[in-house]
């Protein structure tokens, strides 16, 4: 195994009450549901969706960048019901190094349900397990607190906070930075 296995065939994940599976272009009017809420895109590096188009474009581009090693994102759903209620992955995949960064966001009819952290718990033991990656990383906006309490209660520690990192909505935003290493895993 390794990481170039994850891009061969897209990896199906499953939890007690979930099933990650690859994003299909019939989700987009689900994406754009909870794309279009202000409150989902506050700290996420994209303006609120006004059209379901830009959830077409951004579910191509998902799989472009698939196609290209360089990302996989899994559509969230109910093992009930297979409706896209979010989205988790890895980004800016370094395969010589076997680091990547771990995106993810939530419908907000779903926030405070312990979903996002069952999530990212499969994801990181299939990243560690199966990818064999050395390092996961999260950049995410301090006042972001909810994300910042999901990553730690997966075993992520905070290294550190970036000054002025990202350019958002006008005006540049402090990132910080944590991490959880394959040795370190619980």
């Amino acid at each position: 195994m390794g990481v170039e296995m994850a891009f061969i065939d897209f990896p199906l994940l499953e939890t007690d009450r979930l099933l990650l599976r690859e994003i299909r272009l019939s989700d987009a009017p689900n994406m754009y549901s909870y794309f279009s809420k202000d409150e989902v895109t506050k700290y996420y590096n994209l303006e609120s969706f006004t059209s379901e188009k830009q959830a077409e474009d951004l579910i191509h581009r998902f799989h472009q960048r698939y196609s290209e090693r360089k990302q996989i994102r899994w559509a969230i759903t109910l093992k009930e019901k297979d409706q896209l209620i979010g989205t988790c992955g890895f980004h800016a995949v370094e395969e010589k190094h076997r680091k990547v960064e771990i995106g993810y966001e939530l419908h907000p009819d779903f926030w405070r349900q312990g979903i996002m952290t069952e999530v990212i718990e499969a994801i990181i033991q299939y990243g560690f397990n199966h990818m064999q990656l050395n390092r996961i990383e999260a950049f995410y906006d301090p006042r972001n607190e909810s994300s910042g309490r999901v990553l730690e209660k997966n075993g992520f520690e905070v290294e550190g906070v970036l000054k002025k990192r990202y350019f958002e909505n006008g005006k540049f935003v402090d990132a910080a930075i944590s991490a959880i290493l394959n040795e370190n895993l619980r």
